[in-house]
């Protein structure tokens, strides 16, 4: 399945600078290691060492938290958007 997948600003440095890039895969995890394929160092920024998807990361399937879905199992049809969203924390 081919998706969309929005990177943040922080993430660029990855794509080239492009904000949307295309992946595939038929799961979020299947589209993260679609992602390192074709833009490494991108997956250590988005899973922790044990393959999870890092606590202050938030991930959306078109506009699904994965957290509450299923996590990297959490199905990606096709044309999907999914956002990679780094969490801000300030006072």
């Amino acid at each position: 399945m081919s998706v969309t997948v929005r990177i943040p600003t922080i993430l660029r440095t990855y794509t080239g600078g492009q904000a949307e890039v295309a992946a595939e895969g038929a799961t979020l995890g299947d589209v993260i290691a679609d992602l390192e394929k074709n833009h490494t160092g991108i997956a250590a920024r988005v899973l922790d060492d044990q393959g999870k998807l890092r606590r202050f990361v938030n991930v959306y399937v078109n506009d699904d938290d994965v957290r509450f879905e299923q996590g990297l199992e959490t199905v990606t049809p096709d044309g999907a958007g999914v956002s990679i969203i780094p969490a801000v924390a300030g006072g």
